[in-house]
C-alpha cells in the first residue's frame, strides 16, 4: 500500500499544530485541567462562606463577658501572624454545629476586628 508523500509533512504538521495550540491555550488562553477548576471552586466557596459568615464572627467579638475582653486584650498585642489562632481558639471562627474552626472565617475576621484598633 502506498501512501501519498505529503501524507507523513501533513501529519506532522498537524501533530506540532496541536502541540502549540495546547501550549497556548493552557498558558495564555485561561484553559485549566479538572482538578484546577475544583481547586478555584473550593477556594471560592470558601471565601463566600467566609464573607457570609463574617458577621456571625464579629457579634461574637462584640460580647462584654470576661472572655471577650481578655481575648480582644490579647488580639492588639498578638502579631499579625498569631491573630488567626487566637481567633481559631477562642471559637469565633468555629460556624454553628462545626467541630473545627473555619480558618478562611478566622483570617477575615482578625482583619476586621484589627481594624477597630
Amino acid at each position: 500500500m502506498q501512501f501519498p508523500t505529503w501524507l507523513k509533512p501533513g501529519l506532522i504538521g498537524a501533530g506540532v499544530g496541536a502541540i502549540a495550540l495546547a501550549i497556548v491555550g493552557f498558558s495564555y488562553g485561561g484553559w485549566v485541567t479538572g482538578g484546577s477548576a475544583q481547586d478555584m471552586a473550593l477556594k471560592q466557596s470558601n471565601t463566600a462562606v467566609a464573607a457570609a459568615l463574617m458577621p456571625y464572627c464579629v457579634e461574637r467579638a462584640g460580647g462584654a463577658d470576661a472572655d471577650t475582653v481578655t481575648v480582644m486584650t490579647a488580639l492588639k498585642a498578638a502579631t499579625t501572624y498569631s491573630r488567626k489562632g487566637i481567633v481559631e481558639k477562642a471559637g469565633w471562627a468555629t460556624p454553628l454545629g462545626a467541630e473545627k474552626p473555619n480558618t478562611e472565617l478566622a483570617q477575615a475576621c482578625q482583619l476586621k476586628l484589627a481594624e477597630a484598633f
